[in-house]
């Protein structure tokens, strides 16, 4: 029996309508066999998903900025650090008046756990923070010896946003606050797996080595045959100034007693040019006191003309007879040209005559 609906206000029951079958449901059904055909067609004509369908775990994320007051060399630097690290993010630089623990707050804004910091002082120096945020620990450097990317114009090359290796000197274990940075930089430097705006390839190298009490950063490539490395950059240098327990501040975990600060580092040198100019002020100064002195005279050693051999004296001859004067010839022959001249002179003059 056919369903029927009843009218809301009590009226007769009213017999619904059957549906109408449409042409695709009248027609027969497919075999199993064209449907397989079909599958396969479709499957070689769409585009290949990405290499790894893995799931991103690690949610570390770094922020990169600076605060006022940089040069072009340090722009240059952070634009290199964002390209080569895809799981970081910028910020628009922060004022000099501005307290550090701000960064913690800028850092929860951005869903950021991680910061770089680069701080520039009297528009020469410049300090980088690596920070763990918001908990700690955190690190200052002065930052020396930076070359960028497009200063060095190297002849390696690497995929953008690909993942990088992390190569540490052995010295990283051996003493604590080295292990400590090498946690810090292992956080902050490696790309997550499967983040969304990275590649899955390995073709280049971060290397760590500690060298002269500082940490010196390189950039390589991993070249495919021979597995040689070609350098990329950017380069720089880290010379580590204090490990503090929290972010930006907090009670100091370690002090480097071989740091010196650049004013100190330039005092040196302005003091070592001013000793310099002393010196030779000195110097002249005892010459000209040695010109006013007078002149010692020293007694006659009798000692002194023992073995000097005294010569043949020359007996002494007196001329009587005045010495004939010597005979100037090319005077003479001038006299004698002047002679031949003027005679010519004359019989050319009684000739015209």
């Amino acid at each position: 029996m056919a369903a029927a609906k009843r009218k809301r206000r009590g009226g007769l029951a009213v017999q619904a309508k059957r549906p109408r079958k449409s042409e695709e449901d009248s027609k027969q059904p497919a075999k199993l066999g064209d449907v397989a055909e079909e599958a396969e067609e479709e499957e070689r004509g769409r585009i290949p998903g990405p290499v790894c369908k893995g799931k991103w775990k690690n949610k570390e994320r770094i922020l990169i900025f600076s605060s006022r007051g940089i040069n072009f060399r340090t722009r240059h630097l952070m634009q290199d650090l964002r390209m080569l690290m895809p799981h970081s993010k910028a910020d628009t630089k922060m004022d000099r008046k501005d307290k550090l623990f701000v960064i913690n707050e800028v850092c929860e804004m951005k869903n950021c756990n991680k910061c770089i910091y680069f701080e520039a002082k009297k528009k020469q120096d410049l300090y980088m923070w690596l920070s763990n945020s918001p908990h700690g620990p955190s690190a200052k450097f002065l930052v020396q010896n930076i070359h960028t990317l497009a200063e060095l114009k190297m002849t390696g090359n690497c995929l953008k946003g690909s993942r990088p290796l992390l190569s540490f000197d052995p010295a990283f274990d051996e003493l604590p606050h080295y292990a400590l940075l090498k946690e810090l930089l292992i956080q902050i430097f490696s790309t997550p797996r499967y983040h969304p705006k990275s590649q899955p390839f390995v073709d280049h190298v971060f290397t760590f080595t500690i060298l002269d009490n500082r940490i010196w950063f390189r950039n390589f490539q991993i070249i495919e045959e021979d597995a040689a490395l070609v350098e990329i950059g950017p380069r720089f240098v880290l010379n580590l100034i204090k490990i503090f327990q929290g972010s930006f501040g907090g009670p100091t975990l370690y002090e480097n007693p071989h740091y010196q600060s650049p004013n100190m580092h330039r005092r040196i040198i302005r003091s070592i040019t001013a000793a310099k100019y002393k010196e030779k002020q000195q110097v002249k100064d005892a010459q000209k006191m040695k010109k006013k002195e007078p002149k010692t005279i020293l007694p006659h050693d009798p000692t002194a003309d023992v073995f000097v051999i005294p010569a043949d004296e020359k007996p002494i001859e007196i001329q009587w007879v005045k010495p004939e004067p010597k005979v100037d010839l090319k005077a003479r022959k001038k006299r004698i040209y002047k002679r031949q001249r003027k005679m010519k002179q004359k019989m050319n003059s009684g000739n015209a005559k």
